[in-house]
């Protein structure tokens, strides 16, 4: 072969190999996509950044909710060379079975994930991702470990937050956080391994407003994992919105002065603005600490036994608890018959004790003093009318109809029914307004009529109320015939109101007929005969109403006490339920009292009653 022979030959193997790497080449970037997309992923990384949680203020702009700094213990197990299992054990206080565990926690729990770009729930565990292998550390903590990190590749710390209350009050109220689950990271993009999620109260309920909006950032970081710069001068990066301030309706220093009146008592505060609907304060009692399950670490610690402890500090009263309402009941009894022409303002009825059983007193000439004297004959006398209305011969068939019309009137009070405040509606129960339905379940059809179920009249019986409901009926009455829903978060933001709670409930009676119910309610703090006098207080005319709730069989009575002040103009309208109490007036009035002292007073003058009623320790009679 000729010497130009072989320079041909030299030049078709030099273009034959450029052609075939051009070919493989193509292959690799268009028709095999893979090894672009790996090389795009060594390249380019995605770090999304969680903002902080947003802050609850009460109506003061007082701080009740803020966020306290905490770390986690990343791990990203490709960047692992050479663990040594022993000294890393050791580093973070663990034995080497539990660090071994970890890992396959994570691999079988932890590695799963919402893919944001395709919507698709990935179950594969990746090496490459970043996962939770310690949390909850503490600064002390962290501080220690870190300094060692640079021993064990694939461990790095980060900065998460757990919730913290600089006022241990309103736990019932806030609702508590906990790491979300698989479920809940399949459900939503948002949330991923390690990550904290509402789990009650208003914590819930309002969790995708708290959470915020999370960012993006994208880098370019070496072979090596490390990074290098930001990528394409951060145009693709999104920033993280924090969750604008949410204001509660709440006075948490009424929260906690309510808190201190109800220890070692059962029952709840319900104190609710009329004007507005807005929840002043929700005491549940026995209550807790919030702090106490601020934290993986705490929940862990502290969750099992106040959910087996026998006094329910985790149950929630005022929107949970259904009670017999007792003689508050019979405000709404007034309104219903009045409206119904029934009876007049100036309508009396004898305080007959051989129809239904009655305290000593004079028999009341009119409705402001039937609610004065809280006379059992006199509301047996006029519910009775009602029930039984005389439209059918049929005693049976006429008391269907009335009782189904006096279930309407019921069910315009927002009594019956779930009232939809803003706080985990799962929590929160219906009472039981019965109806013809009900009767005719439980008794037979047509084998009732208002003799059947006359303890209805007076409170009792099978009328179920909870603590909110009774503070909504003494919202009703300040308002003369109307209310907002009762809700805690006053404001988002700059939004203002929220537009749910912007909805005027306005019931069915007739705005007259109030002047003679609240004159009786007045009556009750301050005439002669009236139950509530521990109730009044200097300054501003309060109009209240005990209850005295039965409870059964060798148990003595509940105690309940709703009222509004001042009497004209209404600032404050509550419930006060203790149970086993006794009489309304030995209990609930008087706590009601200080609470109505403290928030229009700015003080409490009857210092011996306060010190009494927080010395008083109820629990026995439980």
């Amino acid at each position: 072969m000729n010497l130009d022979n072989r320079k041909y030959l030299l030049y078709a193997l030099v273009i034959g190999t450029g052609f075939f790497y051009l070919l493989r080449l193509f292959y690799m970037q268009v028709v095999d996509d893979s090894w672009t997309r790996r090389a795009t992923e060594i390249a380019e990384k995605r770090r999304e950044i969680i903002p902080p949680r947003g802050v609850l203020v009460d109506r003061k702009n007082r701080k009740i909710v803020i966020n306290k700094i905490s770390y986690n213990l990343m791990v990203v197990e490709e960047r692992i060379k050479h663990l040594d299992t022993s000294s890393f054990a050791k580093l973070i206080g663990w034995d080497v079975k539990k660090v071994k565990a970890r890992f396959k926690e994570i691999i079988k729990n932890e590695g799963v994930y919402k893919n944001p770009s395709t919507g698709k729930t990935q179950s594969n565990y990746r090496k490459d991702r970043p996962y939770p292998f310690v949390k909850d550390l503490t600064l002390e903590e962290v501080t220690r470990i870190a300094s060692r990190l640079t021993d064990f590749p694939g461990f790095y710390e980060e900065p998460t937050g757990t919730r913290f209350y600089p006022y241990p009050n309103g736990a019932n109220i806030l609702g508590y956080m906990n790491e979300v689950g698989r479920k809940e990271i399949e459900a939503d993009a948002f949330y991923r391994p390690g990550m904290n999620i509402g789990r009650s109260g208003l914590e819930r309920s309002y969790e995708s407003v708290l959470r915020g909006k999370k960012g993006v950032r994208y880098i370019v970081t070496s072979a090596t994992n490390n990074e290098i710069e930001p990528y394409a001068d951060k145009k693709f990066d999104t920033v993280a919105t924090p969750s604008p301030k949410i204001k509660l309706g709440i006075d948490i220093k009424l929260q906690q002065y309510g808190e201190e009146l109800m220890k070692n008592k059962k029952g709840c505060i319900v104190a609710i603005e009329p004007k507005t609907g807005e929840i002043l304060t929700m005491v549940s009692a026995p209550c807790y600490d919030p702090n106490l399950l601020a934290g993986r670490k705490n929940i862990r610690k502290n969750y099992p036994g106040l959910i087996t402890d026998e006094n329910l500090p985790l149950f929630a009263r005022p929107l949970q608890a259904e009670y017999p309402p007792g003689s508050i009941f019979k405000l709404l009894q007034a309104l219903i018959c009045l409206q119904e022409k029934e009876i007049t303002p100036n309508t009396g009825f004898p305080c007959n004790k051989s129809v239904v059983g009655c305290h000593d007193h004079p028999s009341p000439s009119s409705v402001a003093k039937a609610v004065q004297y809280s006379c059992n004959p006199y509301f047996y006398a006029a519910v009775r009318r009602v029930i039984q209305p005389n439209k059918k011969k049929n005693v049976f068939e006429d008391a269907e109809i009335g009782l189904n019309n006096w279930h309407k009137y019921m069910m315009a009070f927002g009594l019956g029914t779930k009232l939809g405040v803003d706080i985990d509606t799962l929590a929160q129960r219906k009472g039981l307004i019965p109806n013809s339905g009900y009767y005719d379940k439980y008794l037979g059809h047509h084998q009732w009529a208002f003799s059947t179920i006359r303890s209805i009249s007076i409170g009792q019986g099978e009328i179920k109320l909870t603590p909110i409901q009774m503070a909504n009926i003494a919202v009703i009455m300040a308002n003369r015939g109307w209310y907002y829903t009762p809700h805690f978060v006053k404001s988002i933001g700059k939004k203002g109101k929220l537009k749910t709670y912007r909805t005027k409930h306005i019931t069915p009676i007739n705005r007259k007929h109030f002047d003679a119910v609240v004159e009786g309610m007045r009556r009750v703090v301050y005439e002669a005969g009236g139950t509530g006098k521990e109730a009044k207080i200097e300054n501003f005319v309060v109009c209240g109403k005990t209850g005295t709730v039965q409870n059964g069989k060798n148990k003595k009575n509940h105690s309940v006490f709703i009222a509004f002040a001042p009497m004209d103009n209404p600032k404050i309208a509550l419930a006060v339920f203790v149970e086993n109490a006794g009489a309304g007036g030995a209990w609930a009035a008087p706590i009601a009292g200080l609470i109505l002292d403290k928030y229009l007073n700015k003080k409490v003058t009857n210092k011996e009653k306060e010190q009494t009623i927080k010395n008083a320790n109820l629990m026995s009679s439980y």
